[in-house]
């Protein structure tokens, strides 16, 4: 009998240890909150923001967002990604925060919490290591969307790395990120995040001579299919957001690119 007591009183301990652990790291999360973005920064390219169908831009040190309050998170998020912000740094990752310049009430980390989706970055922490504030600045919940593990750490991944190797070789690119945010989906968390399923990134070099674009139509599911299999137009994803890209082009120049789903020009 005393050793069944010593035991119970040993898993009791275990159980509150654990409990007692998650509550301090969750009321230490909790408390972090991102005060910044209502003012447009100085390196935040304007010229290439799109369309904001939610009327809630967002402008942090290092990049930009639109806020969907309905599906909370972005409806794009975009930043320019220069040859000199690459970098193999590793910092330590740190604590997701809510993002306070949402107006309307960022998402709570907490709705990933066991919902089997990942914290998938729009804006990837990887294009952020020239200082670790940047770095950091990525782990907002206004830059995350739920994402399936075997997608975000496959197909989608090879996609951001793969537009990291643009950056170096054209000397940097603009790249607009976000989930369709349109038709039937499934949430997950007390806030009913949206689980997209479709993700689209398009890009824009305008370093290397004539302008060229490129833009990606990806399913939200695990694929071992090239990337260039996922080309699509840019008239296709606005037809599918109602969001505007690169509307303060010359109407000749933007009609011709956004209609191509041409990937001539981007080395694959």
């Amino acid at each position: 009998m005393k050793k069944r007591t010593l035991y119970s009183v040993i898993a009791l301990f275990l159980i509150l240890a654990i409990f007692g652990y998650e509550y301090v790291l969750e009321s230490k999360e909790a408390s972090e909150i991102i005060k910044e973005g209502s003012t447009v920064k100085t390196n935040t390219n304007e010229y290439f923001l799109p369309s904001s169908t939610t009327g809630q831009i967002v402008h942090h040190e290092h990049y930009s967002l639109s806020y969907s309050e309905t599906h909370e998170q972005a409806e794009w998020v975009a930043y320019e990604l220069k040859k000199s912000h690459l970098s193999n740094t590793n910092f330590k990752r740190p604590y997701f925060e809510i993002d306070e310049a949402v107006k309307t009430g960022a998402a709570h980390w907490r709705n990933y919490k066991n919902s089997g989706y990942d914290r998938g970055h729009l804006c990837p922490a990887g294009d952020r290591r020239f200082s670790k504030q940047a770095h950091d600045e990525t782990f907002l919940t206004s830059n995350i969307s739920p994402q399936e593990h075997q997608f975000n750490s496959g197909i989608w991944n090879t996609l951001e790395q793969k537009v990291r190797y643009w950056a170096g070789k054209y000397d940097g690119v603009f790249v607009i990120t976000g989930g369709i945010l349109k038709g039937e989906m499934k949430t997950i968390g007390d806030e009913d995040v949206s689980v997209p399923n479709q993700f689209y990134k398009v890009l824009i070099d305008t370093n290397t001579g004539n302008a060229k674009m490129i833009a990606f139509l990806m399913p939200h599911e695990d694929s071992n299919q090239p990337l260039y299999k996922f080309v699509v137009s840019v008239d296709q994803i606005e037809e599918l957001t109602g969001i505007d890209f690169f509307s303060e082009l010359e109407d000749g120049i933007e009609n011709k690119l956004e209609s191509s789903s041409s990937y001539k020009g981007w080395s694959f």
